[in-house]
C-alpha cells in the first residue's frame, strides 16, 4: 500500500477562541507569501511558485480566530515516519502575545499521522522561548549539522 500525504484527513484543534487546522483548502497562499516577503527574516526571496511547491510537499497548519480571520500559519516538512521539520511559523500582529505559535508547535505533534515521528527540528533566530514551551530544546551537537548554502 502506498502512502499519499495528499489524502491525509484534515485535523482541527480549538482553543482560546482560535481554530488550528491542517485543511489545505484554508491555506491563503497570497497572505502567506506577503508575510514571508515583507515581514519575515527568512522568506524575503520566496516566490509564489516556490511557496506553492513547498506547500504541496508539506503539511500546512492555518490558524483562524473565531470570526474566521487568518491569524497565523506554519508547516511541517516530514516523511511522516521518522523526521519532521517545523518551519515558516508566524502569527499576524493583531494576534500575537496569545501563545498561538507555541500552541501550534505543541498540537501539531498530536496529529495522528505524525505520532511515530521521534525527530522534530526547527530553526529560529529569535523565538527560542516560544518553542521551549512546546518541548523543543537546543540540538546537542550543533557543530555536527551541515547545510549547502544557497547559490549566489
Amino acid at each position: 500500500m502506498t502512502f499519499d500525504p495528499q489524502t491525509i484527513a484534515p485535523q482541527v484543534w480549538q482553543g482560546g477562541g482560535y481554530v488550528l487546522s491542517t485543511d489545505r483548502r484554508l491555506v491563503d497562499t497570497d497572505r502567506i507569501l506577503r508575510f514571508l516577503n515583507d515581514e519575515s527574516y527568512w522568506g524575503q526571496t520566496m516566490t509564489r511558485d516556490r511557496l506553492q511547491r513547498a506547500l504541496d510537499a508539506s503539511l500546512p497548519m492555518v490558524i483562524h480566530d473565531a470570526a474566521g480571520d487568518f491569524a497565523g500559519f506554519g508547516r511541517v516538512v516530514t516523511d511522516y515516519a521518522t523526521f519532521a521539520y517545523l518551519r515558516d511559523v508566524f502569527v499576524l500582529n493583531g494576534h500575537r502575545g496569545r501563545g498561538l505559535a507555541t500552541w501550534l508547535a505543541v498540537v501539531i505533534r498530536t496529529h495522528p499521522e505524525l505520532a511515530q515521528v521521534a525527530n522534530w527540528l526547527l530553526f529560529t533566530r529569535d523565538a527560542q522561548g516560544v518553542y521551549e514551551k512546546a518541548g523543543f530544546r537546543p540540538v546537542p551537537y550543533p557543530d555536527g549539522y551541515m547545510k549547502v548554502p544557497p547559490a549566489t
